[in-house]
């Protein structure tokens, strides 16, 4: 048969499917796949869910699972709302003809410190200019489903590039002070739990839940007040002589004390007026002086914003009692307090090295804000720049640059084979701990890579790290110029636009369980790499300058770990952070339950405060019952989470660690929280080498085969490879069947086994062309088609036609019968 012969007999054999792409079946095991828990739902429960679903379908409007935009349409400016909503269903904003001209927002001045008492007024929250910036992030490669990962990269920054004046002006004013104000003694450590509840003592308390144990600054209630979690020390009876009384253990000079009102939604309760007492034993006490008279210090104005109070005439003792004298007049006497003073050495103590807390590492320990943190990152790269290299993946609303501190022995090159790593710090800008871990860890690698330390080089070299210490650097900045003991709880939290950067990734839980819901052909469900409704990337969608910088950074980048840095809590969560049908809190595990449940404890059990038995809890939850790790989900549900956004639209696996009870530490206690974490933050990164790794062929040509789905069996969840073709699965220790697809290949399954040891295993897979692909390419090239396909194709268009003779033949005995039968 000649060649056009043959190529006019295969029409019909490869019209309508020479394209497809292989379905993608979901797998039937019940401990992971969504297809068994879908079935057993009841029909109440799918009419229930359809009747919330129209008002809380996500953040930024509801979503269409069948429409996918490409990635990231370039953004026009849009009006913003004078005021940002605070709370996560988010409505998109319309633009405002005509609308008022704001003011430029000026610089928060701090506290002014004075020799009198001290009022502190109420912080006034920043207001939101009307027109927004025009965002400058990387545009990330589109895509007509998903994101792909891509070779290309962000450039190298200069850091040394002088700051745009404009926004100079606008985060830092010239006329004013930038920098917070200097208290002249440190925090005691009421906030931080430095101080034990056993210095604790007080005239009298409600009840066990206000007791003088819970008088510390910014310490949160629970949701429901009269449990034993409530938000501030409440004296029983209101009048002046209640006291709260704080035993420092040695000689102080006591300068300051900072007083807040009570943390609660249901009542409003603070001090607005009181005095200090000071003794050495607990019997004589005497009062802070003004001059000559008996001073009076001025309190809180409402139950967040901190206030200070400076001591004139600085008192030494051991003991000190905060002694309320006025107080809201509907409320009663509730406050949070920190104490500020400095410790005098011990003529007793003839080894006092012996007693000293912190870290023999020599680091930067000090708050950096964004010019500091500049500076720092430069001077890691100049000491190091064969295994350095800095790069912004874009810019905050303001207009700050979102830097990123490259560490790999070839920096700017992603290694066929090598694993790519990142941290993530400073999503809620005044969650400042992670901030600064990251800072003094790359300070800390670059050394010990020149010092020779061999498992420093070893993750140098086998790791390409990627450390994003600020995600919102205009959030810290408002929160930097209070200071650590001023900026109260919220202050800074959200973006400048007033977005929670926590819910602002899109909803990607809810795509999947509606499709899961909806689809009759499960065969035709996806499990991973779930594409951006088309919703999200539309210019109304209310959606983070900051984070669409960095969702382009993930779609550029092919990660494989990572850890979001917040404060504020000692717990790891874990995914999935939302909770199905939007429960308040429910366990919603992943098909990788018990690998996240690995990460998680990985860091808590390293860390030295979390895997202390005897600490007490920061705020309303003792995650010690729980071995200091926790599904996201079962701490309350958050929509729209980078956890889950990384686990569903990327191949990336990444936990959520809270560092500290304490947001915004002093910079006294930034030596001891590195210790606290100094290891957990390596180890970490390490067991990106765990599970299995390899690189997929084309066996014709040898080449990387990119995009090809590894699937692993009883794990009801995919990944994809990377851009020349390497994967990397992370798994525990076990036995694995493993098969790779390919569009255009034939399927390959290969069984692999993961081992204990802090490497991962070697699994390569070589595919072969279907003859579909093969006829393909050779047409689109106009070759000739080789023997052996001629015949394999001949083979596959006579089983064709004996298959469908054979039906027409059925058919025709089947109405021969009927026939028979009727005439009958």
């Amino acid at each position: 048969m000649t060649q056009p012969v043959i190529l006019l007999s295969l029409l019909t054999f490869l019209v309508g499917g020479v394209c497809s792409l292989p379905s993608l079946k979901k797998s039937t095991t019940s401990t992971v796949s969504y297809n068994l828990t879908y079935n057993q739902t009841s029909a109440a429960n799918a009419r229930v869910r359809g009747s919330i679903k129209n008002r809380t379908t996500g953040t930024y409007g509801k979503i269409a699972p069948t429409k996918v935009s490409k990635l990231f349409k370039k953004i026009k400016p849009t009006e913003a709302t004078i005021k940002a909503p605070n709370h996560t269903t988010v409505k998109p904003f319309k633009t405002i003809e005509g609308a008022r001209k704001v003011p430029k927002p000026t610089t928060l001045k701090p506290p002014q410190v004075s020799t009198k008492p001290l009022k502190i007024t109420t912080v006034k929250p920043t207001e939101v200019i009307t027109r927004a910036l025009r965002p400058t992030t990387v545009k990330p490669t589109a895509s007509k489903t998903t994101a792909k990962t891509t070779a290309a990269s962000f450039n190298t920054e200069d850091v040394n590039e002088t700051i745009d004046k404009n926004v100079e002006r606008r985060v830092w004013n010239t006329k004013e002070n930038e920098e917070p104000p200097v208290l002249e003694c440190p925090p005691l450590g009421m906030e931080s739990l430095k101080v034990k509840n056993s210095q604790l003592q007080a005239s009298s308390h409600k009840r066990m839940g206000l007791g003088p144990h819970r008088g510390r600054l910014n310490i949160q209630s629970g949701i429901e007040d009269g449990d034993i979690y409530d938000g501030a020390w409440c004296a029983l009876y209101k009048d002046k002589n209640q006291w709260l009384q704080i035993d420092a253990m040695k000689l102080t000079r006591f300068t300051a004390v900072i007083l807040q009102g009570r943390s609660s939604i249901w009542s409003l309760d603070y001090v607005e007026t009181f005095k200090v007492l000071v003794s050495n034993d607990t019997i004589k006490w005497k009062s802070c002086m003004n001059g000559t008279e008996e001073a009076v210090f001025e309190g809180s104005q409402n139950s967040e914003t901190p206030v200070l109070a400076v001591i004139p005439e600085p008192a030494v003792a051991r003991y000190i009692r905060i002694n309320p004298q006025t107080w809201f007049k509907n409320g009663t006497i509730c406050l949070r307090a920190e104490i500020l003073g400095c410790e005098l050495p011990d003529p007793n103590n003839i080894y006092p090295w012996q007693t000293e807390e912190g870290t023999k590492d020599k680091l930067d320990f000090r708050h950096h804000n964004y010019k500091e943190m500049r500076k720092l990152m430069k001077s890691v790269n100049e000491m190091c720049p064969d295994i350095t290299r800095i790069y912004s993946i874009g810019k905050s609303y303001i207009g700050l640059k979102l830097y990123v501190m490259e560490i790999s022995d070839n920096p700017g090159k992603h290694e066929l084979g090598e694993p790519e790593f990142r941290y993530v710090a400073g999503m809620h800008g005044n969650e400042v701990l992670g901030r600064e871990l990251l800072l003094n860890l790359m300070q800390y690698i670059c050394q010990e890579y020149k010092n020779g330390n061999q498992r420093i080089i070893h993750l140098v070299k086998e790791t390409r790290i990627h450390l994003l210490p600020s995600m919102n650097p205009d959030g810290y900045e408002m929160a930097y110029k209070k200071g650590s003991e001023l900026s109260g709880w919220a202050l800074g939290r959200n973006s400048y636009e007033g977005i929670d950067m926590n819910h602002n990734f899109a909803d990607l839980n809810t795509v999947m369980w509606d499709a899961i819901e909806l689809e009759t052909d499960k065969s035709k469900l996806i499990n991973h790499y779930f594409p951006i409704p088309e919703q999200y990337t539309s210019e109304e969608a209310w959606v983070a300058s900051e984070t669409r910088a960095v969702i382009s950074w993930m779609q550029t980048f092919p990660f494989v770990l990572s850890a979001n840095l917040h404060g504020g809590e000692l717990v790891v969560t874990y995914p999935f952070d939302m909770t199905k049908d939007w429960a308040p809190k429910e366990h919603t595990p992943t098909p990788d339950e018990s690998f996240f449940r690995w990460l998680a404890t990985v860091y808590a059990s390293t860390n030295h405060v979390m895997s202390n038995p005897d600490r007490r809890p920061c705020h309303n939850e003792d995650f010690l019952r729980y071995n200091n790790i926790i599904n996201g989900a079962s701490w309350h549900t958050v929509p729209g989470s980078m956890n889950d956004f990384s686990y569903l639209h990327t191949n990336c696996f990444e936990v959520t660690v809270e560092l500290s009870c304490d947001k915004f530490p002093h910079a006294i206690e930034l030596p001891r929280e590195w210790e606290n974490n100094k290891e957990s933050l390596l180890i970490y990164m390490e067991q990106v080498h765990r599970g299995i790794k390899g690189v997929i062929r084309d066996k014709d040509t040898e080449s990387g085969i990119a995009e090809a789905i590894i699937k692993v069996d009883d794990i009801d969840h995919h990944i994809r490879s990377a851009y020349d073709g390497d994967y990397w699965r992370l798994l525990n220790p076990g036995d694995y069947d493993v098969t790779v697809t390919a569009e255009g290949y034939n399927p390959v399954t290969r069984s692999c086994r993961v081992e204990y040891e802090h490497y991962p295993t070697i699994c390569d897979f070589t595919l072969t062309k279907t003859p579909k692909q093969r006829l393909r390419e050779i047409l689109a090239k106009g070759g000739k088609i080789p023997k052996d396909l001629q015949l394999r194709l001949r083979q596959l268009r006579i089983r064709k036609l004996r298959a469908s003779t054979k039906l027409i033949n059925q058919r025709r005995v089947s109405q021969q019968r009927k026939a028979r039968g009727a005439s009958r």
